[in-house]
């Protein structure tokens, strides 16, 4: 799903941001927590499915060349499922672009400001949401919060006042990240890209 861009000056956000690293010590930080974390019920089934994604996902050797150099910032929490689908298919792009694609993630309950101006349908401070910055610190483009036919079923679910979390990762699971390495290449570049899971 695309949202509305903004022109407001994310260098301090950008400056802010940590790396991956960072964000999985976070991670494990807050579980080791347990309960005093807020959603820490949902933390050990997003790390472990983080780092399965991250392992499996692999990519064609050739398709790296073809990147250029680019910067992506990610607004996230470690309690999203959403987070947890996305994040190892674009941090293992990242990992292979060979310094090429640098990405920082913020958390969104620690910035306010910058999620309530990527909104997702003008109401919702839904994630993650990836940002792409130019040389001058503006974005350019925008991700999130999840690929559109996923974003159509959490709808419907809303609308039918259903839960829709076990129906939304059945979708992920079947899907395999196909959609989500597609929806995300198309905003790293124009070019087609051979991948696959080990899942497949």
């Amino acid at each position: 799903m695309v949202l509305k861009m903004s022109k407001m000056d994310y260098r301090e956000y950008w400056e802010k941001g940590i790396s991956y690293e960072d964000y999985l010590s976070n991670f494990s930080k807050e579980m080791r927590l347990g309960q005093e974390v807020l959603y820490a019920q949902y933390l050990p089934q997003n790390w472990t499915r983080q780092l399965r994604i991250h392992r499996k996902t692999r990519f064609a050797g050739s398709m790296v060349e073809k990147i250029k150099v680019q910067r992506w910032l990610v607004i996230t929490e470690h309690w999203c499922g959403d987070a947890s689908q996305i994040i190892p298919v674009f941090q293992k792009l990242a990992d292979e672009s060979e310094g090429k694609i640098e990405v920082r993630y913020v958390y969104r309950d620690q910035n306010p400001e910058l999620i309530d101006t990527h909104l997702t349908d003008g109401r919702s401070r839904s994630i993650p949401i990836f940002l792409k910055l130019d040389n001058n610190d503006q974005v350019i483009k925008v991700y999130g919060p999840r690929p559109e036919e996923a974003q159509q079923l959490v709808k419907d679910s809303l609308l039918k006042g259903e839960d829709y979390n076990i129906p939304l990762h059945s979708w992920y699971a079947k899907d395999r990240q196909q959609s989500i390495l597609y929806d995300l290449w198309e905003f790293v570049d124009d070019e087609s890209l051979s991948w696959h899971s080990d899942n497949d």
